[in-house]
């Protein structure tokens, strides 16, 4: 069997795994297996072929992670419209005590709402953007 036919199934084989775990640095390390078979069809010697797959698989699962650090995190499920029907919704809050929360009735309820970072707290309508146990995070609306 040609050298660059095992790297090309070493490539699947990662990329398959990948398929069943959801790593994503698998995926990547698969793009470095590529790169050891692209340099066997150039006719590169095995020490070749696999700094270049050395080189270049370490060099996308680096990449990776810079660029999935530099994202922000993904947003909480409680703050999803489509889990929680009360995302989105509005209410009046009349005044706010000192530690940044405030009763409010909501739903025929007493429920006790909290700001999101980075809000005043002054008296006004707001939105309910999640619901974090019993309590409302809301911005103003």
């Amino acid at each position: 069997m040609d050298e660059s036919t095992m790297w090309w199934l070493m490539a699947a084989a990662l990329v398959a795994l990948e398929l069943f775990t959801g790593t994503f640095y698998l995926l990547m390390l698969a793009v470095g297996l590529a790169a050891g078979a692209l340099a066997a069809h150039l006719g590169l010697s095995f020490s070749g072929q696999l700094v270049a797959a050395a080189l270049i698989g370490a060099a996308a699962v680096v990449i990776g992670h810079l660029q999935r650090r530099k994202r922000k995190g993904d947003p909480s499920v409680r703050s999803l419209r489509s889990v929680n029907l009360d995302v989105g919704e509005t209410l009046h809050v009349d005044n706010w005590q000192s530690d940044g929360t405030a009763s409010v009735r909501y739903r025929g309820a007493q429920w006790t709402a909290v700001l999101e970072q980075g809000q005043v707290a002054e008296a006004g309508n707001y939105r309910v953007t999640e619901l974090v146990g019993n309590r409302l995070k809301v911005e103003k609306a």
